[in-house]
C-alpha cells in the first residue's frame, strides 16, 4: 500500500519493541505515536491497542483485518524466524515461551481485542473503516489502488 500511495510506512512492532523484547515506557510511546500522527500522510501497521484511538481520531482511513484465526496462527508460524520489513533486526525469534503466548494472544484475539476496536469504531462513526475477513478481499481493494 506505501508503495502504491508513496505514502510513509510506519510498523509499530518495528518502532516499539525494544532490545530484549521490551516496551518503551507508555509516556514515551504515547509521544512517538503522537508524532507519527502529526504528518499529513502515512500508513501506520499494527495493533497496539494503548495508542489505537489516538491513531483512529488522526486517521482518513482505518482497515481492520478480521481474518480468520486458524488462518492467522498459520501465518505466524509460517513468518516466524524470518527477517521482515515490519520487525527490527536485533530481536531474535525463537519458538519459545513467548512465542507460544503470541499465538495464545493470536487465538484469543477475536474475543478479547476485537471488542475494543468495534467499541472504537462505534465511537467514530465519522471515520471510514474497512473490515477484511479474507485475504481475497485485502487483494481486490490494493487492486483498486491507483498509484
Amino acid at each position: 500500500m506505501g508503495e502504491k500511495t508513496g505514502y510513509p510506512v510506519i510498523y509499530l512492532d518495528k518502532e516499539c519493541w525494544q532490545p530484549g523484547w521490551t516496551y518503551p515506557p507508555q509516556e514515551e510511546w504515547e509521544k512517538k505515536n503522537r508524532e507519527y500522527i502529526s504528518g499529513r500522510e502515512w500508513i501506520i501497521d499494527g495493533n497496539h491497542h494503548e495508542t489505537l484511538e489516538m491513531r483512529v481520531e488522526a486517521a482518513d482511513l482505518i482497515l481492520f483485518f478480521d481474518i480468520n484465526r486458524l488462518l492467522c496462527i498459520y501465518s505466524v508460524w509460517k513468518r516466524h524466524g524470518h527477517k521482515r520489513v515490519d520487525f527490527p533486526d536485533y530481536l531474535d525469534e525463537k519458538k519459545d515461551k513467548a512465542f507460544w503466548q503470541f499465538l495464545g494472544w493470536v487465538w484469543n484475539f477475536p474475543e478479547k481485542c476485537r471488542p475494543g476496536i468495534l467499541n472504537i469504531r462505534k465511537k467514530h462513526p465519522e471515520k471510514m473503516f474497512l473490515t477484511f475477513r479474507t485475504r481475497k478481499e485485502v487483494s481486490e481493494f490494493l487492486n483498486e489502488i491507483e498509484p
